[in-house]
């Protein structure tokens, strides 16, 4: 089951759902930049290998529609025009993740192994975890009915012929919401970070439910609170 390249379109939908140009800046240059600007040409190459080639934006941008609705779903847009896709998600955990290592006294200082940064097999099992925690986030106002499951599962249909990736993907939607349940798919450090991340590009933080699903899943994450800080400041820094 390949997972890397649905979860980078779901990433990068919000640019068709917003369906309309990025404003320029001051200067006559754009003010958010693509995903090589964000990965200021860093990352491992292994990433690339495994990422679905282009195209298929509208039809994700559709999906993340419905899990959404329409006026959460332009809030996540704008935060997803800056976000870039996957690899893009790994160089916040990754900064983030470094900020905070740099705060610990007498901690290891070895760089963190995100998903921008690991081999084609590791990106598999990072992107599924954080798909997993980003199909959980979207449930956690509860409104998702039996029509725009349908729905759903014919748009993921169209962006992958992966059988056993539709069935995963029906089955984690099928679950009640569990943090827990969640968190237990995070098996290193770093993919603590990346779910969490997701999951606050997800969430609408004025909501009262979504809020407390996302306090609840740090803890079951064991995010330490300097952590959790630094994500939600990459995610508030991309978001504008």
């Amino acid at each position: 089951m390949k997972t890397s390249g649905l979860l980078d379109q779901l990433l990068k939908a919000g640019q068709d759902l917003l369906n309309k140009p990025q404003t320029p800046a001051a200067g006559g240059k754009p003010a958010t930049g693509g995903l090589g600007d964000l990965l200021g040409g860093s990352a491992g190459g292994s990433l690339g290998n495994v990422l679905s080639g282009a195209g298929g934006g509208a039809l994700a941008a559709g999906a993340i529609g419905l899990l959404l609705g329409n006026k959460k779903a332009r809030k996540f847009g704008g935060k997803a025009v800056t976000y870039g896709g996957l690899a893009a998600l790994g160089v916040l955990a990754y900064k983030a993740y470094s900020n905070w290592q740099a705060q610990q006294a007498g901690a290891p200082q070895q760089p963190p192994q995100t998903v921008d940064r690991l081999p084609p097999a590791q990106v598999e099992e990072h992107s599924q975890a954080i798909l997993k925690a980003l199909v959980a986030a979207a449930k956690s106002d509860g409104h998702i009915d039996a029509r725009e499951r349908q729905l759903i599962d014919a748009e993921v249909a169209k962006l992958t012929d992966d059988g056993e990736l539709q069935r995963w993907l029906d089955a984690e939607l099928n679950k009640p919401l569990d943090p827990a349940e969640v968190a237990a798919a995070a098996k290193t450090p770093e993919m603590a970070a990346e779910m969490y991340l997701a999951s606050v590009l997800m969430v609408d933080e004025e909501h009262f439910m979504e809020r407390a699903y996302l306090e609840e899943l740090a803890r079951q994450l064991k995010l330490a609170p300097q952590l959790k800080a630094e994500l939600e400041s990459q995610v508030r820094a991309v978001a504008g």
